[in-house]
């Protein structure tokens, strides 16, 4: 796996050991960092269950302004991703639970014109996470989730709705941004 434009180019990443973390293919990166186009450029990004916070750094090898990776156990493998990419400046890891550093977040004001999040597939955390982020996303923000490709997708949570969806393999990507309300 490795950054594939940007900064970073060509940067092998590093990815734990074993079945626990599921990286995003590089093929699917590419096709999702390909529909957001523009978009990354001076982005504030929050990476959410990061794992080898492949996202987050693609983001900000292509030029996001700074990005927050949010993950339980791969602490020592974002820290070393983050070395590789030579990013310790606009990377900002935090380890924990996604759900409390999220609270922890919002609790600080703190939001986010892209949040990527990539929770376990087929462990019922879709809903939760939409659920959770919608006081993260910036007003003109992107919420972007992975997801299994068999899996339900959500149509919509506090205040995100579904944009569009695509799917890639046995992966699942959907876009939601603030619900507008009525004129």
């Amino acid at each position: 796996m490795r950054i594939i434009t940007g900064s970073a180019r060509g940067v092998r990443l590093k990815s734990p050991q074993g079945q626990g973390t599921r990286p995003t293919a590089d093929r699917t990166r590419e096709a999702l960092f390909s529909m957001l186009g523009a978009r990354v450029y001076d982005a504030r990004v929050l990476d959410l269950f990061a794992g080898t916070g492949a996202l987050a750094l693609e983001a900000l090898s292509r030029g996001a302004e700074n990005a927050v990776l949010v993950d339980r156990a791969t602490q020592p493998i974002l820290q070393e991703n983050v070395r590789r990419t030579k990013m310790e400046v606009r990377a900002e890891i935090r380890r924990g639970d996604v759900y409390g550093q999220m609270a922890a977040l919002a609790h600080a004001g703190q939001t986010f014109d892209l949040i990527f999040a990539d929770p376990p597939y087929a462990q019922g955390d879709n809903a939760r996470v939409l659920a959770s982020a919608g006081t993260l996303l910036a007003s003109d923000g992107l919420f972007v989730l992975e997801q299994g490709a068999d899996e339900p997708v959500v149509s919509a949570a506090d205040g995100l709705t579904l944009l569009h969806e695509r799917r890639y393999g046995a992966a699942r990507i959907c876009f939601y941004a603030q619900q507008e309300g009525p004129e």
